[in-house]
């Protein structure tokens, strides 16, 4: 039984706790949070055996044989770091830390334990998604000829105006780290590495301080283009809408709901049809009290693969560190490219992990 303890007790409890409990091979052991004995009570009513207020007593304790962390990025680094030091696999959030500084370190550091690490970058863990990924690999739109990924909605930090890591650059958030991360790793599984890119990073009227909206043009190592508009300040926004136009057909996935991991549908046409509905189902996801539950556990069963022959463990199921070193790495080149205002090559040779 793999003994997992999770640091941080909001997305943490409310999403990686049950993503966790639904791998049979894994128990969660202990809950740690800023508060003590807040973080008690929810390890009562979650009947998790052990609560901790400071994050190193978590690490240091025997009976945790993974580290599970879903705090804000530039908390994450310290604790990943201290957890691989003592052996211990480490799972994380996204985006990985604050700085392209502290990534590169995670990277290093995992790369010297040889435990495995993975980041909760759970897009790509969606059944619809993964039935593109089949089609797009299948050859169903021919040579991919452009992709455009269209991200519009408001999220409550910005509609409550909360200064906070999802609305503040400098804490590895605002809306490159906490909306576009995901996409720099999806772009990059569905098509391959992305060689540059250019980016504009706006702000709310009269408010420039709060990030929400990124304009960006990106290009892919193999050729084609990719134009992509985000912004988490569109009220009655369209949703998110990823379309890949082929030399023979379109494939396209969009959620017009509230909800960021339910609600897209796929629609494919192959010249000279007609868009159509490709049926996906998700029986995983049946009964969940939240959307992210399901795609979260894929990557947790990934996660847990690695683990159960501890302690000759298995190679690290990817997004691991590497990839999110990559995401970090096209973070940075973004806010890069939107200080100084010009096109910015991100060469992937540096990446020797993969993405999948």
């Amino acid at each position: 039984m793999i003994r997992i303890g999770i640091v941080g007790v909001n997305y943490g409890r409310t999403v990686l706790l049950p993503a966790f409990r639904a791998d049979a091979r894994c128990e969660v052991a202990a809950l740690c949070g800023s508060d003590e004995a807040r973080t008690a009570a929810h390890a009562r009513q979650a009947g998790v055996a052990k609560a901790y207020g400071d994050w190193r007593a978590l690490v240091a304790d025997q009976d945790v044989d993974a580290v599970v962390i879903a705090t804000v990025p530039s908390l994450q680094a310290e604790i990943a770091l201290a957890a691989l030091n003592a052996g211990k696999p480490v799972f994380a959030e996204k985006p990985m830390a604050s700085t392209l500084e502290e990534a590169r370190a995670m990277r290093d550091a995992a790369d010297k334990s040889g435990v495995p690490t993975g980041i909760d970058f759970n897009f790509h863990q969606i059944m619809a998604w993964q039935k593109a990924k089949a089609l797009l690999d299948a050859g169903s739109i021919g040579a991919l000829r452009h992709v455009t990924v269209h991200w519009h909605v408001e999220n409550y930090s910005i509609q409550q105006r909360m200064k906070n890591w999802k609305t503040l650059r400098d804490d590895g958030g605002g809306v490159l780290g906490n909306f576009v991360s995901h996409c720099f790793h999806y772009l990059e599984w569905f098509a391959g590495p992305v060689s540059g890119l250019q980016a504009r990073v706006g702000g709310l009227p009269g408010d420039s301080e709060l990030d929400t909206t990124v304009a960006m043009a990106l290009h892919y190592a193999s050729g084609p283009l990719v134009s992509l508009s985000m912004s988490c300040a569109s009220f009655r926004g369209s949703g998110h809408r990823i379309e890949f136009y082929g030399e023979n057909g379109t494939l396209v996935l969009h959620n017009r709901t509230a909800d960021y991991m339910r609600g897209f549908v796929l629609s494919h046409a192959k010249r000279p049809d007609e868009m159509t509905i490709v049926p996906v189902e998700d029986s995983l996801d049946a009964g969940q009290p939240d959307g992210r539950i399901a795609p979260a556990s894929r990557l947790a069963t990934k996660f847990v693969d690695c683990l159960v022959e501890k302690p000759r463990y298995k190679p690290n199921a990817a997004p691991d560190f590497a990839a999110g070193f990559r995401v970090q790495q096209l973070i940075d080149a973004a806010q890069r490219s939107n200080r100084e205002g010009r096109f910015i090559g991100v060469a992937p040779g540096e990446m020797n992990h993969g993405q999948g």
